[in-house]
């Protein structure tokens, strides 16, 4: 005799079986304005908050806020045709030198700035592109830039390009010009007819209450952060510095002032034959010591300077003797790069 058991009885702790499937009619897909108004809604409501919050932390006296940096690309029309046209430049390498490494990033902003207001106005170009050096890139260039082999493997600056984007251009700007022009120059020679300013040298940064002149640190007393080391992005933080009024002369912007720097000749006072004894008295005093010519140096804003520390040299080093001392004249066309300005001696 057989006796059949159901799955009920034997295990009446088992679910119930589903019934069948039906076939169903599928849903009608929500019009888009509702999924936008269903999706976005909470995301600006959060957006919001979180500035709020940011607000509140940046109005107490123990915090402080940082923005990521946002590049402008558009700025109000001209009202003035008074105008120069900069180009913000930066450049990302294989090495520190100019004479065996290689540009493997370049970038460019160009902008027309009222020369009036130091404001830009209108639009804003951009370039920037890899190039494969020829050559692998170190690690050390790799760790800092975040560029490999297998991003420049190929490519090649657009001549033609930087050669349009540079057409009527009055002054290039960088931020260590003294670092980025040599590099420039050695790929492409017409950067040897543009007048060049440097956001670092050219703008005393001490002066103006800051600790640091490095370009993460200028942005972040702005209350900027951004990502470092890519050129575009660094040429954006330089633009965003430059434009803000310097801290202790808030009349005046730094890009006004750096226009005003590039049109001035600078001199480089060598002080020839300088007795060893005074050495320690020329390095209080900022010199710096070249090793292949053997000469202390220094560098002077403009005429007035050059002749007040002439009298210095005669005085305090020289010993009121009468000496010769070289003085080289370097102007727009020739500051930061690797060759040499005009040389001279002068008599003290």
């Amino acid at each position: 005799m057989k006796i059949e058991f159901s799955n009920a009885e034997l295990f009446p702790e088992l679910p119930k079986p589903l019934p069948p499937l039906k076939a169903r009619k599928p849903k009608a897909k929500p019009k888009a304005t509702a999924v936008v108004v269903a999706v976005q809604a909470p995301v600006t409501a959060a957006v919001s908050d979180i500035e709020a919050s940011a607000q509140a932390l940046d109005a107490h006296p123990d915090y402080r806020v940082l923005r990521r940096l946002q590049p402008r690309l558009e700025w109000p029309a001209a009202h003035s045709a008074d105008v120069v046209r900069v180009v913000v430049l930066d450049t990302e390498t294989t090495g520190l030198d100019a004479s065996k490494d290689k540009i493997i990033e370049l970038a460019l902003l160009r902008v027309d700035v009222d020369r009036a207001t130091g404001v830009p106005v209108g639009l804003v170009q951009v370039f920037d592109e890899l190039e494969d050096p020829g050559m692998t890139i170190p690690k050390e260039a790799r760790d800092i830039t975040g560029i490999t082999d297998a991003d420049v493997a190929g490519k090649r600056l657009d001549e033609a390009r930087i050669a349009a984007l540079m057409d009527g251009v009055d002054v290039v700007i960088a931020h260590n010009a003294g670092f980025d022009r040599p590099f420039c120059e050695a790929r492409m020679p017409l950067f040897r007819h543009f007048a060049w300013a440097c956001s670092f040298a050219d703008l005393d940064w001490k002066a103006q209450g800051r600790t640091s002149s490095k370009l993460e640190a200028l942005a972040q007393a702005l209350g900027l952060f951004y990502d470092a080391h890519r050129a575009e992005m660094d040429c954006h933080a330089l633009l965003a510095v430059l434009l803000a009024p310097l801290p202790n002369d808030p009349s005046i912007t730094g890009m006004a002032k750096l226009l005003h720097a590039a049109q001035t000749p600078f001199f480089r006072l060598q002080a020839t034959g300088a007795p060893f004894e005074a050495k320690d008295l020329l390095k209080a005093r900022a010199y710096r010591w070249n090793a292949d010519q053997r000469v202390w140096h220094t560098r002077l804003a403009d005429e007035a300077a050059l002749e007040a520390e002439c009298a210095w040299l005669k005085a305090k080093v020289y010993g009121a003797r009468n000496a010769n001392v070289m003085v080289e004249k370097v102007d727009a066309l020739s500051k930061y790069a690797a060759r040499t300005g005009t040389l001279a001696p002068r008599a003290l």
